[in-house]
């Protein structure tokens, strides 16, 4: 009596478990990944978990910055460093961060000349209030408040003093509200490189056994090669979310808006799952496919270090694959955003997910049927 085939589901699971027991008595993966692990854990608990309340505040001219220092005093729920500047082109410069201007400033406030006089003369005085892009929205109002004050003090009555275009000048992209500590915004840095390391683990087991010819054997039995391409992508994305989830849960970091957050994780496994299989193909030993997969994943790497400063990201960042993974994983873990305010990254995301993976499959298939 014949026996019955086996299901394609069958047939997956035994490659996938296969591919899994050869992973775990890899000796060097094993260790590169635990020594990840255990080291990016470290990283992120080493990292400042506050942001600075101290504000430092420029005042131009100089002459003016005893009387807003008098003011300040007694403040107990913002620190002000008050710094005077000859001119308003250096407070600017100071404002900026470049220049050699002195000390860089977060606030600058630009007064006239003859801002005394004015004031003490009841003419309207026109002031400009210069922010940089890491300043809280309400220390801004505390700024406007303190010309307010300044101008009481020296006249003893309220004048009509206006601030230039009726608010506060924001040097840069206006991150209000969103600042976060050094610690939360390395977070998606450090999940990416987690899910980096797995697919350079991936795509080592993959060249090793393109070079062994197992590949080849396996699709001589019942399982077809599409059996095979989908258990090393079931395989590649398993090993990196799996391991991506574990150092979420070891610097308890499930927080924020937790299902847009496993599903920008799961989004990020899926692409580096394809690139593994592009690179694990292409390679020819152990050092070939590791030059490809960093040669691959570093400019992936781009949108991760520059989510650690503020500003806007070039577009030619935002055009790199792992831009909506990222700015998805920042969304979701440190503001709390769900998976409809950031449907647009998640698309885009899934978009390169399905492109890069699709390439990857392409390139393995067509190896194991030349080999």
């Amino acid at each position: 009596m014949s026996r019955s085939q086996p299901s394609r589901a069958a047939l997956i699971a035994a490659i996938v478990r296969k591919d899994l027991l050869e992973f775990s008595r890899d000796r060097l993966w094993v260790a590169l990944t635990t020594v990840a692990l255990a080291m990016f854990a470290v990283v992120f608990w080493l990292m400042p978990d506050r942001v600075d309340e101290t504000i430092r505040v420029g005042v131009a001219p100089a002459s003016l910055a005893g009387a807003l220092r008098q003011l300040a005093q007694g403040s107990d729920e913002v620190g002000l460093e008050v710094i005077g500047f000859e001119s308003e082109e250096a407070l600017r410069a100071a404002v900026m961060g470049s220049g050699d201007a002195g000390p860089s400033v977060q606030v600058g406030l630009a007064l006239p000349e003859a801002f005394a006089l004015r004031v003490t003369t009841r003419q309207d005085v026109t002031v400009r209030v210069y922010a940089g892009v890491g300043v809280p929205i309400e220390v801004r109002g505390a700024m406007t408040s303190a010309v307010r004050e300044l101008e009481f003090a020296l006249s003893g009555s309220a004048l009509p003093v206006a601030l230039e275009g009726g608010d506060v000048i924001v040097l840069g992209e206006d991150r209000a509200g969103d600042q976060v500590p050094l610690r939360e915004r390395m977070r998606p840095l450090l999940v990416f490189f987690v899910l980096i390391t797995e697919s350079l683990a991936l795509a080592s087991l993959i060249s090793a056994e393109v070079a062994s010819r197992t590949l080849s054997a396996i699709v001589v039995t019942p399982a077809r090669i599409t059996d095979l391409l989908t258990a090393k992508g079931l395989t590649g994305t398993l090993l990196a979310f799996s391991q991506a989830l574990l150092l979420l849960l070891i610097t308890r970091s499930l927080v924020g808006d937790v299902p847009a957050l496993l599903l920008a994780v799961l989004l990020g496994a899926v692409l580096v799952s394809g690139i593994a299989l592009l690179t694990g193909s292409s390679g020819r030993d152990f050092m070939g496919t590791l030059f490809l997969g960093v040669a691959f994943l570093i400019p992936l790497m781009i949108p991760a270090v520059a989510l650690l400063f503020p500003g806007s990201a070039s577009s030619w960042v935002q055009a790199l694959p792992s831009y909506g993974v990222l700015q998805a994983l920042v969304g979701a873990s440190s503001y709390g955003r769900g998976v409809v305010e950031l449907a647009p990254h998640l698309a885009s995301a899934a978009v390169w997910a399905a492109a890069v993976f699709a390439l990857g499959w392409w390139a393995l298939a067509r190896k194991v049927a030349t080999a």
